[in-house]
């Protein structure tokens, strides 16, 4: 009896193949709205000559959900020097997703893992259930998965051929290693695609020749000493945790934590009503065509719509609302920059008025309008999708918007922090409001992203938005309730928001001439470090070219190389940071260092500063971090390098808005560690913050055994510093020893010593792992959950990271909703006493205000006082304030 069929498809691999197939021919395959084709064609292609070749009774597309992934977590260089992908081909990805499901195929990504782990785990699940599985790709990294019952086919030339590698082909290509031995081959030699490392200096064949000896790598260190002494055995040996780390970075899991069954997988067949408005959108005419010969009938639509109200609004039939109940808005811009894109169109209503369109800006600026009137209403309950950016877009238009009850991204991002797309469609979707489709479907991507003129496609767009808004609250709120974290979201992360557009729209002053004052300082700094560069180098070459670079260190010098790449040398500041006693170097990575200083934050920031106010906006994200700590982009002020002088010196560009003014910071000392102390309830710990000792020279006196009174010299302090914070963020003992420089072993004795003298700590640590494995989550002191899907995995490197990830997510995390709530509690007391003062910026632990100087006095008292008790603890919370005439010198 024949099995059953199970075809198993790397959706990012074939999609890339078959745009690059036809790649040459990119700007023939556009449809009339400027949509690039050429994947699609191919892909689509490529998808129908699959499934005549296999007639699968099951079938999987498996995709990459982005690009940060456990792999990248554990190695940050992974894949990290891959070309951006093409924005022609960016833009397919959506309807090569859409295309897959027309076709009678599920697709399916998983975020934190790539579709590498979702096919071997449909493959695991197909083989244990007794089907005969076809795996097909373009990377032959899955060939790992090849035995009896499943044959991988590696695409071999564009998409028109492949080879099919059963256990028997792969024993003859590879001299009679298995499939299974294809990650120590790896571990070993490394991959430059994948920019992983390997052992430095050992090819594809000295990996076949090892392996073909010790079978594993394991089994490799384990019996070094069979190797004669050599300089490959040198590089084996000073590589062996790449080797390791390699090996696991090239693994396919096999157990990664889909939400599917086999069964969910069945073929389906081609779904019509979906695949003949996909082909008639992409301007497939030979595929309908095909189609019509076929019989099926052009004219059939999977549109579904509900009764939404699309009419003209106007001053006689704008619907009434009721004070108490909720009604929905939305506010389209024609740009992501909200507080430069100009507002397009608007969409309102709730289940029992309706819902509403409309462009005539008239009903939000009217101040007769019962929409405006709504919208400035505090008591009027409101859904919307950012409060923040709807606060500040609202605020550009004359409106004190209020009564933003319900932020639907800032509930999915509390019940979710993996979920951070910030698309209300991909929202809706996944709560079950299938109607409304993610923003690039309808608007386009990047270069190619344009509000519609026709209303007849915006506006059932935005109507849906409307509708989505109002519905998904009562199917969020109740498992806000369950987790107990409504208190989260409506007494910390609602009214942040407000407070963060606040900040935004006030903004920070910043001085042109102070940054053109250091531009052209760094430039001469620069001019300066190439002439050294030249001397030392014995000839004159292009400083940015790591190519160049490369053959002066390692062929004109004779240095020797650490590592390679597919180019060449590698010359990134991890390997010129190995031969840092070298002069040459040394003045390179000098030279990198104030050139990032001046293009990313010298040249940056004049770019960003407004012409209307000489002042940066930042924007704050609020639903990024899986911490729940805010981040800055646009500019990047959280990120102003500090620890170089050069640096520092661009804080001295922030200035207060008004004469007579002053900078004033208010920054947490060591707030990481108090809530360490607090959480594990560490009795000596606990002692030292409240006898207010300097806890790393605490730290120092009990890993070193020494007396209480004894002086700790600034090496032990710095050691002691490194675990202190070392144990917040769950480090090992590799990573304890490259950060201070000593070995594994004693890393290892020091940190079992810090448990020892911390005993709270180590329980602490073991009953927070154990409540992650339990749970499956962690949470910090205010409900704030992180979920660790790894926390259990069989692998030993993902379930250490999750480990590790468990012990500092609490920590981390509390610290955050400490810093917010104090945020929340000081621009309180500021109102409430009637100060002028402003708060301009949160950096980490840290708050920066510009205050009038007759206000300083009082305010170097007030904002610690309110800060200490932001939170109780059972350990004293510490604030230093520092004021000055630049943030450069109020710190």
């Amino acid at each position: 009896m024949k099995k059953p069929s199970l075809l198993l498809i790397d959706g990012n691999s074939l999609a890339f193949r078959a745009y690059y197939a036809l790649g040459q021919q990119v700007n023939h395959f556009v449809t009339q709205t400027g949509l690039h084709t050429n994947a699609l064609v191919g892909f689509n292609n490529l998808l129908q000559g699959l499934i005549d070749r296999f007639e699968p009774d099951y079938a999987l597309v498996a995709w990459d959900a982005g690009k940060t992934t456990f792999r990248t977590e554990k190695f940050d260089r992974y894949k990290g020097h891959r070309d951006t992908t093409p924005s022609e081909l960016s833009e397919q990805f959506p309807y090569l997703r859409q295309l897959v499901e027309a076709l009678g195929i599920v697709s399916y990504e998983l975020p934190h893992y790539e579709a590498d782990d979702i096919v071997g785990t449909a493959a695991c699940l197909g083989v244990s259930a007794g089907f005969e599985v076809h795996v097909v790709s373009g990377d032959r990294d899955l060939l790992q998965l090849v035995n009896e019952e499943v044959t991988v086919h590696v695409m071999r030339k564009g998409i028109t051929e492949m080879d099919d590698v059963t256990p028997a082909i792969f024993r003859e290509k590879y001299e009679g290693l298995v499939p299974a031995q294809l990650i120590e081959l790896k571990g070993l030699e490394g991959d430059a695609s994948d920019n992983y490392p390997g052992v430095v200096g050992i090819g594809p064949k000295t990996a076949l020749k090892l392996m073909k000896q010790f079978q594993t790598i394991d089994a490799l260190y384990e019996r070094i000493d069979e190797l004669k002494p050599s300089k490959q055995k040198e590089k084996l040996v000073a590589s062996e945790a790449d080797a390791f780390m390699s090996r696991e970075l090239a693994t396919i899991l096999p157990d990664a934590p889909v939400t599917f069954k086999i069964a969910d997988l069945v073929y389906r067949g081609a779904q019509y009503d979906q695949l003949i408005p996909l082909y008639q959108l992409l301007e497939f005419k030979q595929q309908l065509a095909k189609l019509t010969q076929q019989g099926q009938t052009l004219s059939a639509s999977s549109t579904a719509t509900v009764a939404l109200d699309f009419s003209v609004l106007s001053g006689a039939n704008m619907p009434r609302f009721q004070t108490d109940e909720s009604i929905s808005f939305y506010l389209e811009l024609d740009g992501e920059n909200y507080h430069t894109a100009a507002p397009i169109a608007f969409a309102f209503g709730n289940e029992r008025i309706g819902y509403f369109a409309s462009r005539d800006l008239r009903f939000l600026t009217d101040e007769a309008s019962r929409l405006r009137q709504a919208l400035c209403d505090p008591k009027q309950p409101k859904a919307v999708f950012n409060a923040k950016t709807t606060e500040i877009e609202l605020a550009r238009l004359g409106i004190q918007g209020g009564g933003f009850h319900y932020d639907l991204d800032l509930m999915a991002y509390l019940l979710d922090t993996h979920d951070n797309s910030q698309d209300l469609g991909m929202l809706a979707q996944n709560n079950g409001y299938e109607l409304l489709q993610p923003d690039e479907m309808v608007y386009g991507k990047g270069a190619k992203f344009a509000i519609p003129e026709d209303d007849d496609i915006l506006f059932p767009h935005l109507v849906h938005k409307a509708r989505a808004l109002a519905l998904l609250p009562e199917k969020m709120m109740p498992v806000l309730t369950e987790r107990e974290q409504v208190q989260l979201y409506t007494e910390i992360e609602l009214p942040l928001a407000g407070i963060l557009a606040d900040m935004e729209m006030q903004g920070v002053m910043v001085q042109p001439e102070r940054l053109l004052e250091m531009d052209s300082q760094l430039t001469e700094r620069l001019a300066e470090l190439t002439q050294l560069i030249y001397q030392q180098a014995g000839r004159e070459f292009n400083i940015q070219s790591p190519k160049q670079l490369g053959v002066i260190l390692f062929e004109e010098l004779g240095y020797t190389p650490i590592k390679k790449t597919k180019t060449g040398y590698s010359t990134s500041v991890e390997v010129l940071e190995q031969m840092g006693d070298v002069p040459l170097v040394a003045s390179i990575l000098t030279y990198r260092q104030i050139a990032k200083i001046k293009s990313t934050y010298v040249d940056g920031l004049l770019r960003v500063i407004h012409g209307s106010d000489s002042k940066v906006h930042t924007h704050y994200l609020q639903t990024l971090t899986q911490t729940g700590r805010l981040s800055s982009n646009d500019p990047n002020l959280q990120n102003i390098p500090i620890r170089v002088e050069e640096g520092r010196r661009i804080r001295q560009a922030f200035v207060p808005s008004q004469p007579g003014w002053v900078m004033m910071s208010a920054d947490y000392s060591q707030i990481e560690l108090r809530v360490l102390a607090h959480m594990t309830g560490d009795e000596h710990m606990q002692a030292a913050f409240k006898a207010d000792e300097d806890i790393h020279a605490a730290t120092a006196r009990r890993i070193f055994d020494l007396a209480s009174d004894a002086t700790v010299d600034a090496e032990m302090r710095r050691t002691a510093k490194a675990v202190n914070f070392g144990i917040v963020y769950g480090i090992s003992d590799f990573g304890l020893a490259k950060n201070i420089n000593i070995s594994r072993k004693a890393a290892k004795q020091i940190i079992e010593t810090y448990f020892i003298q911390y005993p709270g700590i180590k329980q602490w640590s073991e009953n927070v792992i154990h409540f992650a494995q339990e749970k499956g989550y962690v949470e910090t002191m205010a409900h704030r959950r992180r979920y660790l899907p790894d926390i259990n995995a069989k692998n030993f490197n993902l379930r250490s990271f999750a480990e590790r990830t468990a012990m500092n997510t609490p920590i981390q995390g509390s610290a955050a909703d400490i810093i917010k709530i104090a945020m929340i509690n000081v621009q309180a007391a500021l109102k409430s006493g009637g100060f002028s003062a402003r708060l301009l910026l949160q950096v980490h632990d840290e708050l920066i205000f510009e205050v009038p100087a007759d206000e300083v006095a009082q305010l170097e008292h007030l904002i610690p006082e309110v800060m200490d008790e932001a939170m109780a603890l059972d350990v004293p919370l510490k604030v230093a304030t520092h004021v000055g005439p630049t943030w450069y010198d109020a710190k």
